[in-house]
């Protein structure tokens, strides 16, 4: 029998964290932390309502994770995000030893694959998961925003 728990199916629960973001009136970025197909933490970009610009999905959803493990590692950890994370985000994902990334659309001009070759050396990274829907909600936003 086929997993249930595809890649597919965390970065749709993503989504929707990115569909919360973009009815706050946030970047509509969505993040969560799959261990052993159970999710730690679930999350979106909150800095227009934190007034913080490093609260973003990806930095969320690690602090959370964290705080429930117990423990700032998180081996044996999944983060399903929709937008290729930006190089802090990176930065935080390679200290966090996260075990795998995958993410939606890529971000050729903020993400971290712009100025990194990659994460951690045992990060493994996953990109183009539901890539269309994750980006055409990114460009709807900003095209409301115009």
């Amino acid at each position: 029998m086929d997993n249930p728990f595809s890649d597919e199916y965390f970065m749709r629960m993503a989504l929707n964290e990115a569909m919360n973001a973009f009815e706050q009136d946030e970047i509509p970025v969505g993040a969560i932390i799959v261990s052993n197909n159970r999710i730690l933490a679930k999350t979106h970009n909150l800095t227009e309502t934190l007034t913080d610009v490093t609260a973003h999905a990806e930095m969320q959803a690690i602090t959370s994770a964290s705080n429930y493990l117990g423990g700032k590692y998180l081996q044996n950890c999944t983060m399903y995000v929709t937008l290729e994370p930006c190089i802090m985000c990176g930065g935080a994902l390679y200290w966090s030893q996260i075990t795998k990334v995958v993410y939606g659309a890529s971000d050729p001009q903020r993400g971290f694959k712009s100025k990194m070759d990659s994460l951690h050396p045992k990060t493994e990274i996953v990109s183009g998961i539901l890539a269309e829907e994750c980006g055409e909600l990114m460009k709807a936003f900003f095209k409301r925003k115009r």
